[in-house]
C-alpha cells in the first residue's frame, strides 16, 4: 500500500471550545468532559491524499463493476495532484451509488477509504428514526450525545474521513426531526465548514469529508439532495467479473495463511458456486471453505466446501 501524503487543518476553534466550556461549566458533566477532550486533543487533523495518482488502480480490479465512478474519481485525483490540493472536499462531489442489494456498494466505500488511507464511518440510515445520529441532540436533553459526524471529526485523526450513509432512501423521521435535513448543509463545502452539532454547539469544519451515499433507488430521496450529488448506477458484476473477484480474494488468503501447497486456482464449479456470495460474506465463505479442505486433508477447494448459509427471508444475491 502506498504511503499517504498528509497535511493538517483545524476542524474547530480552540478558543470557541474554551468559551463554550466556561459557559457550560457544571450544567452538563458529559458535555464538560467532551469539551475538555477537544481541548486536550487539539484542533488539528490530518487531511490525506494517496501518494500516487495510481492509488485507485487496484479498485478497478477488485471492484470491476464500479468502473464508471472510478473513472471519475481517478480524474479528480489527478486534478488534486495538479493543483497540489487534498483529494476530497470541494474537489469531489458527494457520490450516490445506486444498485440492488449485494452489488458491493458498502464494500466499495470501505475499500475507497483504505485507498485514501483515512477513516471510514458507516451510518445505516435504515436504522434512523431521527436526525440525532447525524446532528447530535441538545445537551439539555436526558441522554444527549453528539452525532456521528462531529464524533468522527473530534475523536478521529482525520479531517477527511469517508462517511458512508447506507440505504439513504430508507431514512425515516418525525415532523420534529428529519434525518436528511442536516445533509443540505453537510453536502455543500461552503456551508459544511461551519457545521454545528446540537450537542457540542461549536462550529465544526466538516467540509473535507468524503461523502458516499448508497441506495437501492432514488425514490424517497428529495430532489434538492440529488442535485448535490454525483449519481452512479452500479450494475451487478458479470459472471466473469464475479469469478475474478473471488479468485483474487482466494489468492490473497493463500498468502495470508501461508498455504503455499494449496492449488493456486479455484475450479470453475467452485467459482460458479461463489457467485451467490455477497462481497461482505465472501472472505468468511472462502476461509470456511479452506478450513473444510484442510480438515479433509486436501490441497484444493471443492464445491462441497463452499457452504452458503441462507439468510432468513432473503434469497441468493450476487456480488
Amino acid at each position: 500500500m502506498s504511503i499517504a501524503l498528509a497535511r493538517t487543518r483545524p476542524v474547530y476553534d480552540l478558543h470557541e471550545v474554551q468559551d463554550a466550556l466556561e459557559r457550560n461549566r457544571g450544567r452538563s458533566p458529559e458535555l464538560d468532559v467532551f469539551y475538555e477532550r477537544m481541548l486536550e486533543t487539539g484542533a488539528e487533523r490530518f487531511v490525506t491524499t494517496p501518494s500516487s495518482i495510481d492509488a485507485l488502480d487496484p479498485l478497478f480490479e477488485e471492484c470491476p463493476n464500479f468502473d464508471e465512478v472510478l473513472d471519475d474519481l481517478a480524474r479528480y485525483l489527478r486534478l488534486a495532484y495538479a493543483g497540489n490540493k487534498a483529494f476530497g472536499g470541494a474537489g469531489v462531489m458527494p457520490i450516490l451509488l445506486l444498485g440492488g442489494p449485494g452489488v458491493g456498494k458498502t464494500h466499495f466505500a470501505k475499500r475507497l477509504a483504505r485507498a485514501m488511507q483515512t477513516d471510514c464511518e458507516l451510518i445505516s440510515m435504515n436504522a434512523l428514526s431521527a436526525g440525532f445520529v447525524i446532528t447530535g441532540s441538545s445537551a439539555s436533553w436526558r441522554g444527549a450525545k453528539c452525532g456521528k459526524v462531529a464524533e468522527r471529526l473530534v475523536r478521529g485523526e482525520y479531517a477527511n474521513p469517508v462517511i458512508v450513509l447506507d440505504e439513504v432512501e430508507k431514512a425515516s423521521g418525525s415532523t420534529q426531526s428529519d434525518p436528511l435535513a442536516a445533509l443540505y448543509q453537510l453536502l455543500e463545502p461552503e456551508t459544511a465548514c461551519a457545521f454545528r452539532d446540537e450537542f457540542i454547539d461549536v462550529d465544526i469544519d466538516a467540509s473535507q469529508i468524503f461523502w458516499v451515499l448508497t441506495a437501492n433507488s432514488v425514490e424517497g430521496i428529495p430532489h434538492p439532495l440529488l442535485n448535490r450529488m454525483a449519481i452512479y448506477e452500479v450494475p451487478a458484476p458479470t459472471p466473469e467479473q464475479a469469478a475474478a473477484i473471488a479468485q483474487r480474494m482466494y489468492t490473497g488468503l493463500l498468502g495470508e495463511l501461508n498455504l503455499a501447497a494449496f492449488d493456486p486456482r479455484l475450479g470453475d464449479v467452485v467459482l460458479d458456486r461463489l457467485a451467490g456470495v455477497s462481497p461482505r460474506d465472501l472472505r468468511k465463505t472462502l476461509l470456511d471453505a479452506l478450513g473444510y479442505a484442510v480438515a479433509a486433508g486436501r490441497g484444493h477447494v471443492t464445491a462441497a466446501d463452499v457452504r452458503i448459509k441462507a439468510t432468513p427471508g432473503k434469497g441468493r444475491i450476487g456480488f
